[in-house]
Formats: C-alpha cells, sequence, structure tokens
C-alpha cells in the first residue's frame, strides 16, 4: 500500500479544511433561520410575526416610499439584500401598525430601518439621508 505524499497529501488536506470550514458555516446560518423560526409564547416566531406585518401593511406602501426602502438596502450584498428587505419591511409594517398610520411615510421607513438593523449599517444610512437631504436629527436617539 502506498502512502500519499507530496503534493497530493497537500491538496487533500486544504481540501478537507476548507469542506468543514463551508459545512461549518453553512450550518451557522441554518441553525439561526431555525432559532428564528420556532415558536415563541404566542405561538409564532419571529418569521411569522414579521411575515403578518408585511402582509397587513402591504397596501400602505406608496411608491416613492418602496423606491427609498430600496435605495437604503443597496449597500447589502446582492445574496442578502431580499431577507434584509423582509425584516426591515416587517419592522416598518409593525411600527405602522402600533401607530395606526394611514400610510408608510418617509419617517416610518427611516425609524424603521434604523431599528431593525445593525448599528455597522447606519453609517451607509446617514450616507444616504444626506445625499437624499432628509434632516436626521428627528432619529438622533436611534443612533
Amino acid at each position: 500500500m502506498q502512502q500519499l505524499s507530496g503534493w497530493f497529501l497537500w491538496f487533500i488536506l486544504i481540501w478537507v479544511i476548507f469542506f468543514i470550514t463551508i459545512l461549518g458555516i453553512g450550518g451557522f446560518f441554518m441553525f439561526r433561520k431555525f432559532l428564528k423560526k420556532l415558536p415563541k409564547e404566542d405561538g409564532m416566531s419571529d418569521i411569522d410575526w414579521q411575515d403578518y406585518y408585511i402582509e397587513q401593511t402591504l397596501h400602505m406602501w406608496p411608491s416613492e416610499q418602496k423606491a427609498l426602502l430600496e435605495d437604503l438596502v443597496k449597500p447589502v450584498p446582492e445574496l442578502f439584500r431580499d431577507v434584509a428587505k423582509q425584516k426591515i419591511a416587517g419592522k416598518i409594517g409593525e411600527l405602522a401598525i402600533a401607530e395606526k398610520a394611514k400610510e408608510i411615510s418617509q419617517d416610518l421607513v427611516v425609524r424603521g430601518y434604523i431599528i431593525a438593523t445593525p448599528k455597522r449599517d447606519h453609517k451607509f444610512l446617514l450616507k444616504t439621508l444626506k445625499e437624499k437631504q432628509i434632516d436626521v436629527t428627528p432619529y438622533n436617539d436611534l443612533f
């Protein structure tokens, strides 16, 4: 029986490390998604509530606010953009229902985006709002 040696041994070792790493990363994201689908005390999961808020407020979105949301999620990599947009739209819908809004306003979009996204994404938000000449002073407490 011949032993592995030379470049083929290194190729196999690198392949095994790469494969285990990719499986670990994929497993991490699958586990996070699984945790979000688990029902809470009220019987609905985070994703169920997000879908509920989107469905309840879908008719309240004017085209300008949809375009604003599209502009705000542009820095998100395309692979994750739809998921990010759904999460943000769910939070905006939650705010709209809580405030009994008749229509999704620019204020709701900006506040929902700030609340739904991690702080590291706020830098781009500030830049985009400045470009669109939207005053950020009312939202300073949310940053």
